[in-house]
């Protein structure tokens, strides 16, 4: 299983032969501006919620690759009228078998809507049951109590937000990794804006003190999960 960082809060894993897009923000972000969006054929593009910092390149990549979108239900909806009819609609604690595997939605704590202003939703996390391996993608999230529900799932790896500001910190991304006894973490959703720049170095610490595994790819890079 292969994880590639796309910066901010978008990267792609690669499992059972198919390719997962995860929130796909990645031309209108300086950080990524080496990365061509017009490369990437995902089979699926997964989205937490309907801000634009996780849906920008949305509708380019998918036109260009036909990927099925998996999101919640109301920006399936909303994807209808906007040229995606068969987006996969799910909500807040369901699962689905796909061909690569099973995706179960999970809460998030954040708010959401579409960059047109229409209501989007709850915002989600989700985890990813592939390979073998459970990979849970927590989304914008806050610290939340619910993610207690998973600690005895087992989970191989927590892709984790720890810019601060907008979603959880680093500090209580620790915290997290406690609630949902996961102790490898990739970190996501830093650095792109002012707001949620981070000392790499003094978070790497913390992380390291707390007995936690974090890994901060470089954008475009890669690590096997």
């Amino acid at each position: 299983m292969k994880f590639t960082f796309y910066g901010h809060a978008a990267f792609e894993i690669e499992t059972g032969g198919k390719k997962l897009l995860f929130d796909p923000f990645i031309s209108p972000n300086e950080l990524a501006k080496h990365i061509d969006v017009n490369s990437l054929k995902p089979d699926y593009i997964l989205l937490s919620h309907g801000h634009g910092d996780h849906i920008a390149d949305l509708f380019t990549i998918q036109k260009n690759s036909g990927a099925k979108v998996i999101c919640i239900a109301e920006i399936a909806g909303w994807l209808s009228g906007k040229g995606i009819p068969d987006a996969h609609g799910m909500n807040i604690g369901g699962g689905f078998n796909f061909d690569f595997g099973r995706v179960k939605m999970v809460n998030a704590i954040h708010s959401s809507s579409m960059p047109d202003g229409s209501y989007g939703g709850n915002p989600a996390g989700y985890v990813i049951y592939a390979e073998g391996k459970k990979i849970y993608f927590a989304g914008d999230t806050a610290l939340t109590y619910d993610m207690k529900l998973l600690a005895d799932e087992n989970l191989d790896w927590a892709i984790l937000p720890i810019g601060d500001n907008y979603t959880m910190s680093g500090d209580d991304a620790i915290k997290a990794t406690e609630f949902i006894n996961c102790k490898n973490v990739i970190g996501i959703h830093y650095d792109t804006f002012p707001a949620i720049k981070i000392n790499k170095a003094e978070t790497a610490e913390k992380f390291k003190k707390a007995g936690v595994n974090l890994q901060l790819p470089a954008i475009g890079g890669s690590l096997t999960l």
